[in-house]
């Protein structure tokens, strides 16, 4: 199953962008199960948690995106999201959705933010 990761793009500081991962293939009581999130990366840092989502709909984010971001999905759409508001320049970089469960830890291929001051 493959994750398809859109939404990227160059925004001024102040903006705005929605990210979307799809696994339009993906069995919907497989989708249940997984635990979502995006993940951030920036040249010369890890890749580090933004937000994520419980197969419950429990929801964390990183402190600095806290009131800003908010991750959400639809099962029907078998699609998860991360809409980010109040973009600041520190929020750039390689926005990477991650679907996990026990038997399974799957990747999106990435989709570039950047935001300019």
């Amino acid at each position: 199953v493959q994750l398809q990761a859109s939404g990227g793009g160059l925004v001024q500081a102040g903006g705005s962008l929605r990210l979307s991962c799809a696994a339009s293939r993906m069995i919907l009581s497989v989708f249940w199960g997984y635990n979502m999130g995006w993940y951030r990366q920036t040249p010369g840092k890890e890749r580090e948690m933004v937000a994520v989502i419980s197969s419950d709909r429990a929801t964390k984010y990183e402190d600095s995106v806290k009131g800003r971001f908010t991750i959400s999905k639809d099962n029907t759409k078998r699609t998860v999201y991360l809409q980010m508001n109040s973009l600041k320049p520190e929020d750039t970089g390689v926005y990477y959705c991650n679907f996990k469960d026990a038997n399974s830890d799957l990747w999106g291929q990435g989709t570039l933010v950047t935001v300019s001051s």
